[in-house]
Parts: structure tokens; C-alpha cells; sequence
């Protein structure tokens, strides 16, 4: 359970990382605006740091979703699978982060790596619980202070409200409460307003400074300012830890204020009197303002006065001005939907799924391996391959012991698979590239024999394995219905590299002989082979290809060669079955005797990653990188027959 809670926190960690970047210069990029507006009326300013709050909680990567969601034929259906990958934006230089599967715990330091990311989301829970007791404090203070507060129906500030909710264009009620507690008046509630309105403050204001209070209080309920803090301040709760956070919360309380006092001074005029009601009200409430409460005070209060008597506060956006806030718009809308537009063009004939290429079944069931590209075949190939001319599915029968697909010298067999891993043998692709798929196609195994007509046996044997992998797209399509689309998107891989102290196998030599020998389909063959008995990997004159087809399909997850060995090695290798993982051609035919070494295919045992650095002084490594996912828009069950 910790492996898993670390891969996904570590995954997760990956893509707030990215996106934290992203919302970083989106907001460095809204106070250079608001520079350039500085001249210019409040509220303009405050709305492009409402946009980089917003920004915090909205991922870019949403927008590139929809530039590759734009980029597909008009025909594919949207996947909504949800991935880890998907929070991925324009830049990411957190991408090759490692993930807890790939840390080999045999030492102190690679056990810290795997509870590191627990420690960070323990430390990340705790800010979240700090942060909201510390506004439960002060929100207990405000409902103290409402709980004490008296309704107000007549007096000289209820007259005064009730006239300028009109004048101000305020459709909603808004009950006003009058409080004994020394505290500023203010707006508390997002959806039913109410105005608190301490009763000493009255006791010093003449009705002109009492109007323009409550007038400063209105801007805020028809601003929606309430509503806005709440959502900045959810922002605050999940991303705690990042000072521009809260950086932005004081430029957007500094803008909300001075906004109000824009709007206030002309609704009403007369900026030297409501100025004179601000700083005898200010000197009534020495606190700072209160959570979820938009009151008078918040910014500095001398830049205030000073804005609110200059002429520049009714000073409205230019032509120019306009237009720059134009393309700011523009440009953080369609970049990242440009990108995901670019980003799917590129890959969408590029398929780098390693997978087992089976010239002809050896007495374990495989054959010579090479690296094959299925899924990025031309049209071409596509239609110079022969079709099946009969076919037989029928539900595989399970505990017989016999899992087994190869192809014949005229066609195809299958016992007891799954369709999942038939499929990922059509198309090329690992099993997580596999999206919108039903449940059955892994749980239900099939067998299936399918062969072409007599005279197209010889064209059958010239083909490559690629295109013999197409001819089973049309069988899919035609006997389970299958119909797909193809979308690109991050996912995690697997990097086959060497370890520190090199290989532990050695290059296969011209003239070579091995206890077994090599025996293929028709009798000794000096062709490369490789093996799988029991969970014994044996490589015989072969090269790496194999070993990382068998590891992608062991993993469920793309492996990449990246060791740069380019011949052909002999290697042997105890292979750990992971949980639900199917390895084809696991068993030999009954006539033939497993390897004196082979031992029971069981998940007990070390890790993959640890028997691959020990057995082969190999060493997988997570990254991430743009793969081709398959994504299954229809699928059924086929009758027998």
C-alpha cells in the first residue's frame, strides 16, 4: 500500500509542479498589466488579479485537451479517462520526476526516496488544516458578532440604505444588523448579503459621511467581492505553501478597495466629503478586516485618500489599453490550445511501443525477437496483406495450463488470452495505452483460430510481423465489433538503461552453442530465440528487444531501450509476475522439457526492478513522454463458433 500511495503522490506531485510553474508567470504576467494600467480605474486591475487566482485552480491543461480534442477527425468520440498526466501544461521541466515503482529500496537513501512524497503530502495536510483553523478563528468571531447584533427596521442608516440600494442600482435585500461590538461596517454573506453596522460609529458621522459608507458597502454586494475572496481564498487553502498566493490576495484587496471608492465617488460625487467619512470611520476601527467580510479599510488608506480626491480615479481605458488587454486574453487562450492543436499533429503518425516481433514460434513458445512500430503502419501495408478466410472464437477454457498465441505458417492462434492482449497485439500498445476500454475485454480469455486461404499461404509467409499484426485489426473489427480512434497524451514510461557496474550477461559470439540448443519449428536453427518457461526469461543469441517487449507487457507500461546495446546477447533472468499480468506464450508444448533452473511463476520474490538490476545489471528508470493511446469507442463480446 505505501508503493502505491508514493507513485501516486509522486505522479501527482509531477503535474502540480508543472502547473505551478505555469500559474507562476501567468501571474507575473498580470502584474506587468496591471503596471501598465496602474493610471487606469481599479476595477480593471482587480480582474486581472482575480484571473491569476483563478488561474491557480485551473489547470492549461484543460485548454490543450481541447486543441488535441480540436486536432482529431471529426468522427472521434472525446475521451474523458481520466489520467494523472492530464494536469500536464505548455512547459514542463518537472516531467522526469522518478516514481516510487522504480526505486530500488536496498539502501538507506532509496528508502527516504519512497517516503518522501508521504512526508510531502503529510506536510501539505497539515498546512491545509492550519490555514482553515486560523479562518475558523476569525470566522467564529464575525458569527459571535452577528449573534449579538440587533435587526434594524427604522433609524436615520436603514432610511439611508433603502435610498441608495435604489440609487445604486442593488436589486437584492439586504437586512442590516446593527452591532455593539467596536468593529468597521461591512458586507458579510455571498448569496444573502447582510450589512453590520457597529452602533457607536454613528455617534461621529453626520449623514453625508454615513451615505457614503454605506454607499462603499453596496459597491462591494454589487461586485459580487464576497464571491471572488471566497474563491482566491480556496486557492489559498490548496496551494498554502506558495507566497504568490497570498502576494495576490493583498494586490486584489488593495484593487477591491479602491474600485469601491471609484465607483462611490461617481455614484455621488463630492470626493472631499466621502474621503472625510473614511478617515472618521477608520479611526473608529483600528482592526484589520475581517475574513469573508468586505468593509472600508484594507489598503493603505493615505494612497487611498490621495486616488479618491485626484482626477485620475474616473480615468477610463484608451484604445491602446483596450487592445492590450485584448491580446493578454487572447494569447492565454489560444497559446495553450495552439500548443495541444501542434503538440497532436506531431505524434499522430509516431508510435514507440516496443513490442515482440515472432518470426516463428520456438519450442517456448517465442521466436527471434525485433523491435517493432505496430499502430504507425502505412495505408499501404495495410491493404497489400491477405485477410483471414475462416475464423474460430470460442471462450477460452481456464486451468488447462495451455496460454499460448503465435502465428502459424497459415494464419493465427490464440488459447485461453484475453481480448485486452490481443488487441494490444493488433495495435502495438501496452496496456495503459488502452483508454475507455470495458472491463470484460481483460477478464474474459478467448481462443481463437484464424487462417487464411491455401493459395494465399505463400504471400503469408513474405510478409513482415507488422503487417501480419494488421490482419488482425479487420478479425477485431469484424467479430468483436471493435472500433477506435487514436489520441496522444503524457504517460509514464519506463527507461531500460545500464546499471552502475555495467551488464551482468555477455554478447553471443559467431559459432556459439547452449545446453538446450536452439530448436525452432522445423528442427536446430542458428536464428536467436528467446524463452519463457515458468518465469524464466533465457535469451539465447538475441537482441535487447525482446527482454523490453516482455518487461512493457510484464510492467503494463511502455519500456524504452535506452542501454545502447545494438547486438545480441545471451542472458538469463527469473522473471516476478506482477498481479493480473499476462505474459504470452508463458508455457511450452507438453513434449518439450522446461530449463533444470526454471522456477514457479509467482508475484512472491523480489521486485521486477530489483531482479532486473541484479540478475542483469540493468536498471529501469520513470520518466514520462507523449504516447499514442488507443482509445476504444465500441467493443462486443462475439457468438461461437
Amino acid at each position: 500500500m505505501p508503493g502505491h500511495l508514493a507513485y501516486m503522490v509522486t505522479s501527482i506531485g509531477t503535474a502540480v509542479a508543472n502547473h505551478l510553474w505555469q500559474s507562476s508567470v501567468f501571474a507575473v504576467a498580470a502584474w506587468w498589466l496591471t503596471l501598465q494600467l496602474r493610471r487606469n480605474r481599479a476595477h480593471v486591475r482587480y480582474g486581472l488579479w482575480l484571473a491569476a487566482s483563478v488561474k491557480f485552480l485551473i489547470p492549461f491543461s484543460l485548454l490543450i485537451d481541447l486543441g488535441s480534442f480540436l486536432s482529431q477527425p471529426q468522427h472521434a468520440a472525446l475521451s474523458l479517462q481520466p489520467t494523472l498526466s492530464s494536469a500536464i501544461g505548455v512547459v514542463e521541466p518537472f516531467s522526469g520526476l522518478p516514481t516510487a515503482h522504480a526505486v530500488n529500496t536496498q539502501s538507506l537513501f532509496e528508502h527516504f526516496n519512497v517516503l518522501l512524497p508521504e512526508l510531502f503530502a503529510g506536510v501539505w495536510f497539515c498546512g491545509i488544516v492550519t490555514v482553515l483553523l486560523a479562518w475558523r478563528t476569525r470566522w467564529r468571531q464575525i458569527y459571535q458578532a452577528l449573534h449579538r447584533a440587533v435587526p434594524v427596521k427604522s433609524g436615520r442608516e436603514f432610511e439611508l440604505l433603502r435610498r441608495l440600494k435604489t440609487l445604486a442600482k442593488v436589486a437584492r435585500q439586504i437586512p442590516m444588523l446593527r452591532s455593539g461590538d467596536m468593529m468597521e461596517p461591512g458586507i458579510f454573506g455571498i448569496f444573502y448579503p447582510l450589512m453590520l453596522w457597529p452602533e457607536r460609529l454613528s455617534e461621529r458621522l453626520e449623514d453625508e459621511h454615513i451615505a457614503g459608507i454605506l454607499a462603499h458597502e453596496l459597491m462591494h454586494v454589487r461586485r459580487h467581492d464576497n464571491l471572488t475572496a471566497a474563491i482566491h481564498m480556496f486557492a489559498e487553502v490548496v496551494f498554502w505553501f506558495h507566497p504568490m498566493v497570498w502576494w495576490i490576495e493583498l494586490r486584489m484587496l488593495e484593487e477591491r478597495e479602491r474600485a469601491c471608492d471609484e465607483a462611490v465617488v461617481q455614484l455621488a460625487g463630492r470626493p472631499e466629503v466621502y474621503a472625510e467619512g473614511l478617515l472618521k470611520a477608520c479611526r473608529f476601527c483600528a482592526e484589520s478586516p475581517l475574513i469573508c467580510v468586505s468593509g472600508i479599510t484594507g489598503a493603505d488608506l493615505k494612497d487611498r485618500i490621495v486616488r479618491i480626491m485626484s482626477e485620475d480615479v474616473a480615468k477610463k481605458l484608451n484604445l491602446s489599453r483596450k487592445l492590450l488587454l485584448g491580446a493578454a486574453g487572447f494569447a492565454a487562450l489560444a497559446i495553450p490550445v495552439a500548443f495541444g492543436l501542434v503538440h497532436t499533429a506531431k505524434f499522430q503518425t509516431e508510435d514507440t511501443a516496443a513490442t515482440m516481433a515472432f518470426n516463428s514460434p520456438g519450442p517456448f513458445g517465442l521466436a527471434s525477437a525485433t523491435q517493432s512500430h505496430a499502430g504507425a503502419q502505412t495505408e499501404d501495408e495495410a491493404h497489400h496483406v491477405p485477410s483471414f478466410d475462416v475464423a474460430s472464437i470460442k471462450p477460452g477454457k481456464p486451468g488447462e495450463d495451455n496460454v499460448r498465441m503465435f502465428y502459424t505458417d497459415d494464419g493465427f492462434s490464440a488459447t485461453d488470452i484475453p481480448l485486452k492482449v490481443i488487441i494490444q497485439e493488433a495495435y502495438g500498445v501496452e496496456g495503459n495505452r488502452i483508454v475507455g476500454a470495458p472491463s470484460w475485454i481483460s477478464s474474459k480469455n478467448f481462443d481463437i483460430e484464424a487462417k487464411v486461404d491455401l493459395s494465399a499461404v505463400d504471400e503469408l509467409k513474405k510478409l513482415s510481423l507488422d503487417q501480419r499484426k494488421i490482419m488482425l485489426q479487420p478479425l477485431l473489427a469484424d467479430r468483436f465489433r471493435l472500433k477506435v480512434h487514436w489520441k496522444t497524451k503524457e504517460l509514464p514510461v519506463y527507461a531500460l538503461v545500464i546499471a552502475k557496474n555495467g551488464p551482468k550477461f555477455h554478447e553471443a559470439k559467431t559459432g556459439d552453442t547452449y545446453p538446450n540448443g536452439i530448436v525452432g519449428p522445423n528442427g536446430p536453427t542458428g536464428a536467436g530465440v528467446l524463452w519463457i518457461q515458468g518465469g524464466l526469461v533465457i535469451g539465447q543469441g538475441t537482441p535487447l528487444e525482446g527482454l523490453v517487449h516482455i518487461l512493457s507487457r510484464q510492467l503494463g507500461t511502455d519500456v524504452l531501450d535506452e542501454t545502447g546495446l545494438t547486438g545480441k546477447y545471451d542472458f538469463t533472468m527469473q522473471l516476478p509476475r506482477a498481479e493480473g499480468s499476462v505474459l504470452m506464450l508463458m508455457r511450452p508444448p507438453s513434449d518439450q522439457q522446461a530449463p533444470d533452473n526454471a522456477q514457479p511463476y509467482e508475484s512472491s520474490g523480489p521486485s521486477i526492478f530489483t531482479a532486473i538490476q541484479e540478475q542483469l545489471g540493468l536498471k529501469l528508470e520513470s520518466t514520462k513522454g507523449p504516447r499514442k493511446c488507443l482509445v476504444i469507442d465500441n467493443v462486443e463480446q462475439p457468438s461461437e463458433n
